[in-house]
């Protein structure tokens, strides 16, 4: 089924790309894939986005993090997303 984006990701990804980030949409790959990865600085940060710090993981979501060997990060906000590329 399709995914739901959440109403603050454009405002997200519009100030990452603000601040100097490449920003590709995932969202739609789905199976638990988080919504955007970012490069900034040359690191590669995986988000997902959700609209409320309480908003819970879907079973594919905890599924992908799970398995995932590197960090990816949980925002709300675009002050989170700043401050997990350190650009804030």
């Amino acid at each position: 089924h399709a995914r739901r984006v959440d109403g603050n990701q454009a405002a997200i990804v519009s100030a990452m790309r603000a601040a100097g980030a490449s920003v590709e949409l995932l969202f739609a790959v789905g199976h638990g894939c988080p919504d955007i990865i970012v490069c900034y600085r040359s690191i590669l940060y995986f988000m997902e986005i959700k609209a409320l710090l309480q908003s819970r993981l879907t079973a594919a979501e905890k599924r992908w993090h799970e398995t995932w060997k590197g960090p990816v990060y949980i925002v709300t906000s675009i002050d989170e997303a700043l401050k997990a590329i350190g650009a804030m």
